[in-house]
């Protein structure tokens, strides 16, 4: 390497080589040229000592003792926020599409695996496999297995804790917009009346999609098959009638404490926060919609065979409505600056009408 009697008849550089004795790259021809301009040695103290640099194989060392995540780490722009800047995240590149997507749907999955699990012991317990059935139609276990969908909160409050300086449950809540930091008393009273007034609006929303959609799957497909569909997929409708006042309270709830506030953590707080960022405010609400529907139809995957027409008009049926509701919970979260409060209120109230309005009309023989 230390060749100083190179043959080559070019001109050389003052201090004697035409290449790096180091590295071997051809080195310019500068008059005062001190350092490789390939590997950073110090030519003139290599040329006087006769060795290299000892502070050259320090780096040398250094370097190759990084891994390749080391030198390649996967994200190395992850904002730590502050406690003062947790809700000031408009123009901060928080979580990726990756995560936004794939965490919501592994905690999706994770509940349901818990709700199976909640299953097993009703099958070693009932008597009967007619009790077994009847148990799983009650809404006391409706209610019961709703609690499972808690790890929807937990799955994303774990996760963020990386994006903040003091990942505090108050400060990972926030974070998700779960929070009245900077709302006096009467803010938060303008937040509820207004999820309570977009609950009431959902409410009309779906009624009007779903009249405008069976008009034209009527049209297309006919009256029969819906009222086929209408009667395989009515096990909601038997559950909400077949309780008493109890039961119905306690899922109305169920609906406004645990479902929507459990759902709207994840899919707005989480999902849609991170993909506004990656994907744009238009694209990450209507993939957070799509997705949020999508997994609301899972049960008519379950329930019919996929190329037929009855799982083509069940899909139909249910999937405009779903989408409908969920973008307007989309853009009432950015319309409320990504404050969870008016949401939450808004999508459990909106479930909790749906159940009283069923109940209500079924049971007068509307």
């Amino acid at each position: 390497m230390l060749n100083e009697n190179n043959k080559n008849d070019s001109p050389k550089t003052p201090l004697g080589w035409n290449v790096c004795p180091n590295c071997g790259t051809k080195l310019p021809k500068i008059e005062d040229l001190k350092f490789c301009t390939s590997c950073g040695i110090d030519l003139e103290y290599l040329k006087q000592n006769k060795k290299i640099p000892p502070d050259f194989l320090e780096r040398v060392k250094s370097y190759s003792s990084q891994t390749f995540f080391d030198q390649y780490p996967l994200r190395k722009d992850i904002t730590v926020l502050s406690d003062e800047e947790i809700l000031d995240t408009k123009d901060k590149k928080l979580w990726s599409t990756l995560a936004s997507i794939g965490l919501t749907i592994l905690a999706v999955f994770v509940i349901n695996f818990i709700a199976v699990l909640m299953v097993i012991p009703f099958i070693f317990f009932t008597p009967s496999l007619e009790s077994f059935m009847n148990s799983l139609t009650s809404p006391y276990f409706i209610v019961i297995t709703s609690f499972a969908e808690l790890v929807l909160i937990i799955v994303p409050l774990i996760y963020i804790k990386k994006y903040l300086k003091n990942p505090s449950l108050k400060n990972r809540l926030a974070l998700l917009g779960f929070t009245t930091k900077r709302m006096n008393s009467l803010k938060v009273v303008k937040e509820i009346l207004i999820g309570l007034l977009f609950s009431v609006i959902g409410v009309i929303l779906v009624l009007f999609v779903s009249f405008f959609i069976e008009a034209f799957v009527e049209l297309v497909f006919g009256l029969e098959i819906i009222r086929d569909v209408s009667a395989s997929s009515g096990d909601v409708d038997s559950i909400i009638l077949s309780s008493d006042y109890i039961g119905l309270v306690l899922l109305m709830l169920t609906m406004i404490f645990i479902i929507g506030t459990s759902e709207e953590i994840l899919f707005r707080g989480f999902m849609q926060k991170g993909l506004v960022r990656t994907l744009g405010k238009r694209w990450g609400m209507l993939v957070t919609a799509l997705i949020f529907t999508l997994i609301h139809l899972i049960g008519s995957f379950l329930l019919y065979d996929i190329f037929s027409i009855a799982f083509l008009v069940s899909f139909i049926l249910s999937f405009f409505p779903y989408l409908a509701i969920s973008y307007l919970l989309g853009l009432l979260f950015q319309w409320r600056k990504e404050n969870l409060v008016a949401v939450m209120i808004m999508h459990g109230f909106y479930d909790a009408l749906t159940i009283l309005l069923v109940f209500i009309f079924y049971s007068t023989g509307f």
